[in-house]
């Protein structure tokens, strides 16, 4: 979106790098994905490193169980909480063109509040579910008594409020930033259990520290950037009026947040799904298959996190579909350009690469892995198109699609895992990948 007249001018120092770049809608796209991209790669070192350490110290079933844990924590809050960045970006950029600062601080307090209250009930759900479903799962006497304070990590997706703050504002080097926080305290835990002792429960520990840290860093940031970059926005005070001057916020909100939960739960419950099955070595293995191919998939999602706020600007300035549209393909197909050598290196070496992270222990997660690899190559046409379905105001669309792949297919992965095992999760996730990448395609190139 080209800066129109009537937009407010940034305050002072919101140029040291929150300024948006001039030119086209997909120049400023491949800017913020530009910004991000730099911090999920660091996170992504960050993270082999740090997984590289825990596989060899808690050895198979143990790090099964800490996925596990950690998995039904972060599902819980997937499915229960409320997140508000989608609301906050789409009805924020028409307030900063309206150069209505009041206006945006209603916004993101009632957002604030939406999303507390979910995530409270999250906390609460994880709470009463965890010691019921745990022994299920196969989580061991360690796990089950640290579950109660372990519902406690829901809270570090507890923060799209201010996550969606600094995207509308251009803020994607801080976000970049954030990324950095929770992989660097799981590393710093990690290598200290791995030096001093420690085994399942000093994992745990240090994963709920992480995911607290996440949490209260990332609410610290957005609070002080919107001090700094809207000084008449304050958090504390009335949300009156939210809903006038906001029209459809409850109807978009809704959409949104069942868009991105159930966007999320496939690849979030397949772990579940196979510690519950097949017990929680093999979630071991199907855990480290996803952590060596989600490379694959971060420069869809990056540019999707990346576009929506660009495409939110676009909509709010009188932008057309056909433009919104056109960024979207050209988001595409850059994802794909990205993706296709680590896809060949995967689709070479998947075996060595599964033993090179966990040793001899995990070489069987490299069955799995060329699966799930072509499953996120092919979904790769996902987080941009449902950006730019949201951004259109029609999240339903997006929301239809990922409730009908992630809950409609979902009968099938419990009889393919017990017809072809590890194998049979991952040709799941192919045929979710191609049935969402279709679907999403068709209705991004002809939503009006």
């Amino acid at each position: 979106m080209d800066p129109t007249a009537g937009r407010s001018p940034p305050s002072k120092g919101a140029d040291t790098g929150g300024s948006r770049p001039s030119g086209g809608t997909a120049r400023r796209i491949y800017f913020n994905f530009g910004k991000l991209i730099g911090g999920k790669a660091g996170a992504g070192l960050v993270s082999l490193l740090y997984l590289v350490v825990a596989v060899r110290v808690l050895g198979p079933h143990d790090y099964g169980v800490l996925i596990l844990v950690h998995t039904f924590a972060m599902t819980v809050g997937g499915i229960v909480e409320f997140p508000g960045w989608h609301a906050v970006v789409r009805y924020g950029a028409q307030a900063i063109e309206s150069a209505d600062e009041h206006r945006l601080a209603r916004l993101l307090r009632f957002a604030a509040l939406v999303e507390g209250a979910g995530g409270l009930c999250a906390i609460v759900t994880a709470m009463v579910l965890g010691p019921l479903i745990g022994d299920r799962l196969g989580w061991s006497p360690t796990a089950l008594a640290f579950a109660l304070p372990y519902s406690f990590a829901v809270l570090a997706s507890i923060r799209a409020t201010p996550a969606g703050y600094l995207q509308l504002c251009g803020r994607f080097d801080l976000l970049s930033a954030h990324v950095l926080i929770s992989p660097l305290v799981r590393l710093f835990g990690a290598g200290g259990i791995a030096l001093f002792g420690g085994g399942l429960h000093a994992f745990l520990v240090v994963w709920l520290a992480a995911a607290l840290i996440e949490w209260a860093s990332m609410w610290l940031i957005g609070i002080l950037e919107l001090r700094r970059q809207h000084p008449q926005a304050r958090m504390i005070g009335s949300t009156r009026g939210v809903r006038s001057e906001n029209d459809g916020i409850w109807r978009f909100m809704i959409g949104a947040n069942t868009d991105a939960t159930f966007g999320d739960l496939a690849p979030r419950i397949a772990p579940l799904a196979v510690g519950w099955v097949m017990g929680p070595t093999a979630a071991a293995l199907y855990a480290v298959a996803q952590r060596a191919t989600v490379v694959i998939s971060q420069p869809a999602q990056l540019l999707g996190q990346a576009a929506y706020a660009e495409l939110a600007h676009l909509a709010a300035g009188g932008g057309g579909a056909s433009a919104i549209r056109r960024a979207l393909f050209q988001s595409i197909a850059v994802a794909v350009a990205i993706s296709i050598p680590v896809l060949v290196i995967i689709g070479v070496a998947a075996h060595p690469l599964a033993r090179l992270i966990g040793g001899a222990a995990f070489e069987q997660a490299g069955n799995v892995m060329l699966l799930l690899a072509v499953a996120r190559a092919i979904l790769l046409v996902g987080p941009p198109a449902s950006a730019a379905l949201i951004a259109l105001g029609r999240p339903g669309l997006s929301a239809s699609v990922n409730l009908g792949t992630s809950l409609g297919l979902l009968p099938l992965l419990p009889p393919m895992m017990l017809l072809w095992g590890l194998n049979g999760a991952g040709g799941h996730a192919l045929l979710q990948a191609a049935v969402a990448a279709a679907l999403l395609a068709w209705y991004a190139s002809r939503d009006k």
